[in-house]
C-alpha cells in the first residue's frame, strides 16, 4: 500500500514538473500564458477574443490575465461610445463580478471572476456591432 501511495506521488511530481510554466495546450498546441495573451491580442475582435478565452481558460487566477486581455479587446467595440450613465452601468456589472467570489478561496474563483468580466464585456460589444450594423428589411 505505502509502494502505491510513493509511486503516485512521483507521478504526480513528474506530470507537474513536465508541463510548461503557467501554459497548457491551447487550440491543438502547447501555449505559455503569454503566448494565449498575444493571440487573444491578435485576435480580429471580441467574439474570438471570447473563443480563446474558452478554450484556453485554465481554471486558475491565470485567467485573470486572459480575461483582461478579452475586455481590452471587447471595450474597443463599445467603451468609447457610452455616455456617462452607461459607463457607470457597465463598471457596476464590472464591480459585481468582482464581489461574487471575493470571499471564496482558492484561484479557481478568479477565474470564475475573469470569465464573469469577460462575459460581461462581451455582452455590451455585441450590443454596440448590433446597434451599428444596418438593419435588416422584415
Amino acid at each position: 500500500m505505502r509502494h502505491n501511495f510513493l509511486a503516485a506521488g512521483l507521478f504526480v511530481v513528474l506530470s507537474l514538473s513536465a508541463a510548461p510554466a503557467f501554459g497548457g495546450v491551447c487550440l491543438g498546441k502547447s501555449m505559455t500564458l503569454d503566448e494565449v495573451v498575444d493571440t487573444i491580442n491578435a485576435t480580429s475582435g471580441c467574439e474570438r477574443a471570447m473563443k480563446v478565452f474558452e478554450d484556453c481558460e485554465l481554471s486558475s487566477s491565470g485567467d485573470i490575465r486572459l480575461g483582461a486581455a478579452v475586455e481590452k479587446k471587447c471595450e474597443h467595440d463599445f467603451l468609447g461610445h457610452l455616455g456617462a450613465p452607461q459607463k457607470q452601468a457597465y463598471r457596476r456589472q464590472m464591480r459585481v463580478c468582482d464581489r461574487k467570489y471575493e470571499n471564496e478561496s482558492g484561484t479557481m474563483y478568479r477565474s470564475f471572476t475573469a470569465s464573469c468580466r469577460a462575459q460581461i464585456s462581451q455582452r455590451y460589444s455585441r450590443g454596440a456591432l448590433k446597434a451599428a450594423s444596418p438593419s435588416r428589411a422584415r
